[in-house]
């Protein structure tokens, strides 16, 4: 008979890589097997990842049951399935979220897996590479377009494949010419003293690959006349580093944000992130692993941190909320609800406001697209990605709609590739229907409200 295994947290439950047993392997070790465990009795989780159809099969089919037989080549390949689209957290019952005693945490477990890994191993090229966005895009830019275009000839893919792991059909998002900073420095729309409602965290995705994102979000919040400004100096939330276990770039990058960021929110700005990644990161994860020094200031930046979507959904109700559109989609959208919105709990707001836009009902998709950080760019995780992603494909054809929304850049590009139409940013949406030629059908005056 096999060891009973409590589900009460073990003396090596730890999700805060400030304590030492935190890094210790055999408290790891304790964790991971009490983990499975609860896993392989609830089963409720079997759908997000193939993280647990590779544990229950082991536990099923290798083991006869015994959570103490995984061996620590199957602990990795568990581990490797997880690509933190956090809905296992939202699913489970167990979650220190729900004040559970349990304590489960499963996506933080596995960070803390990668982390003890990452820190023994070293950070591996491509990791270093993807884990870098901020890089790649001076980069890109200083090939005056041509890592745009070279990303589209296949010799340079196979050989990207090949050096860094980057699946050769993976379709990667462009560069910009000019960063959205820039763009925002030539308009008059950097604030440098703090002050206002609200400034833009425009993430490394828009800073670097969509600006327009980023000015279409300016555009409508100021149509709602919010005082909103940008920041000089942000950089990426960390989060494409910590996805591989980079702790270290991960606490550098947080602590230049909050260098940037808290003389506004002491000021009494919102910080509206437009990428759910970087709002959930900011949100949930910034307090617990930034260096013990920054604890205090990622508190405070966390309880300012919005969706622009949620800040301006947070408006309707004002005299300022702005409904006097000109265009519209009409009732054909199709709205796909991003992971790490679900994960922060503050609904689709997004998808709200768009109701706003007369004649708009949108469809809602909440199924995972799959692509979720750099994952669906590597090799292993290429595939993997289009057949979680499935039912989100299916689900966004089979609303037959003629606009496509969500609030994830990344899940845009995903659905590009698998579903055959890019979905535009709600704000984007939202941009175009304040303008008379933003959408072919015009709006009624009666129609506004």
């Amino acid at each position: 008979m096999s060891e009973f295994i409590p589900f009460a947290p073990s003396a090596g439950l730890s999700y805060d890589p400030a304590e030492p047993k935190y890094w210790e392997p055999a408290m790891l070790a304790l964790e991971v097997t009490r983990v499975f465990e609860i896993c392989q009795g609830c089963r409720m989780c079997f759908k997000y990842c193939d993280s647990f159809p590779t544990l229950f099969k082991a536990i099923d089919e290798v083991h006869d049951g015994d959570v103490h037989k995984i061996t620590p080549e199957e602990t990795t390949k568990v581990m490797d399935g997880c690509f933190q689209c956090k809905l296992c957290e939202v699913q489970c019952p167990y979650t220190p979220r729900d004040k559970h005693e349990f304590q489960l945490d499963f996506p933080k477990l596995v960070h803390r897996f990668r982390a003890v890994k990452t820190r023994r191993e070293g950070v591996k090229l491509r990791d270093r590479v993807l884990g870098d966005p901020d890089l790649a895009g001076k980069l890109a830019r200083a090939s005056f377009g041509m890592a745009n275009t070279m990303n589209r000839v296949g010799a340079h893919r196979w050989f990207m494949e090949k050096v860094l792991g980057v699946h050769r059909d993976k379709l990667l998002p462009e560069f910009a010419a000019s960063t959205f900073e820039s763009w925002a420095a030539e308009n008059g729309k950097l604030r440098e003293k703090p002050g206002g409602e609200a400034v833009l965290f425009q993430t490394c995705y828009v800073q670097n690959n969509e600006p327009q994102i980023g000015r279409d979000t300016l555009e409508v919040l100021e149509k709602n006349q919010v005082d909103v400004g940008c920041v000089r100096g942000l950089e990426c939330c960390g989060m494409p580093a910590w996805e591989h276990g980079d702790l270290k770039t991960l606490q550098a990058h947080a602590k230049q944000n909050l260098d940037r960021l808290l003389p506004h929110v002491e000021a009494g700005s919102k910080v509206l992130a437009i990428n759910p990644t970087c709002s959930m990161m900011m949100r949930r994860e910034y307090p617990e692993l930034v260096a013990p020094e920054d604890r205090a200031r990622a508190q405070q930046l966390s309880a300012a941190v919005m969706d622009p979507s949620e800040f301006l959904w947070s408006l309707r109700n004002e005299p300022r909320f702005n409904t006097d559109f000109k265009s519209t989609p009409g009732d054909s959208v199709a709205y796909h609800a991003p992971c790490h919105l679900r994960a922060q709990g503050v609904g689709f707001k997004g998808r709200d406001l768009l109701r706003k836009i007369p004649g708009v009902t949108p469809t809602s998709v909440q199924e995972c697209c799959g692509h979720d950080g750099t994952f669906a760019m590597t090799v292993e995780g290429f595939e993997p990605s289009q057949r979680v992603g499935k039912a989100a494909f299916e689900g966004v054809k089979a609303a037959d709609a003629q606009i496509w929304s969500t609030d994830c850049p990344l899940a845009a590009i995903q659905f590009a590739q698998h579903a055959g139409k890019k979905p535009l940013h709600p704000m984007t949406i939202l941009a175009r229907a304040y303008r008379t030629d933003g959408f072919p059908t015009p709006v009624k005056p009666e129609e506004t409200t």
